[in-house]
This record gives C-alpha cells, sequence and structure tokens, in this order.
C-alpha cells in the first residue's frame, strides 16, 4: 500500500488523536473514514446540483417524469412474481 505524508494543523491533530482514541481506531483509519465521508457528500452535492439543474429545464424535467410514470406502471405489471 502505497503511504503519503500529510501536514496537519496542531488543532486538526489534536482532534484527530482524540476522535481515533475514542473509537479505538488507528488515526490513519479515521482519516480515511472522514476522506470517504466526505466524497460521498461532495457526490451527494454533485448530484443534487445536477437534479436542480435538471428542473429547471423544464422540457427535460417533463420528460423525466414522463419516463417516471412508465415505470410507475412496471410495478403493478405483475412481474415481480
Amino acid at each position: 500500500m502505497h503511504t503519503a505524508t500529510i501536514r496537519l494543523s496542531e488543532p486538526s491533530h489534536k482532534v484527530l488523536r482524540e476522535l481515533a482514541k475514542r473509537d479505538k481506531k488507528p488515526m490513519q483509519a479515521v482519516i480515511e473514514q472522514a476522506i470517504e465521508s466526505y466524497r460521498r457528500q461532495r457526490f451527494l452535492e454533485g448530484l443534487n446540483d445536477d437534479f436542480m439543474a435538471l428542473r429547471e429545464n423544464e422540457p427535460e424535467w417533463n420528460a423525466e417524469l414522463a419516463e417516471r410514470q412508465e415505470w410507475d406502471a412496471t410495478v403493478t405489471d405483475g412481474s415481480e412474481k
């Protein structure tokens, strides 16, 4: 596994130590979890931005709504058995 050195401010390092101690995890695991949480947050923010842009484009939004209605019809077509 490749590793890298990063610089942290003293207050951030103190918080990292406290979190690692509280969770009984290595600091590296806490950082990796924080990065993954941040990645997911940014993904969802981007998805939300895309959704808002879609809603602002009336023709595309209407097409989205029409497609949803088509998919909703498949819920009751009896093929789930």
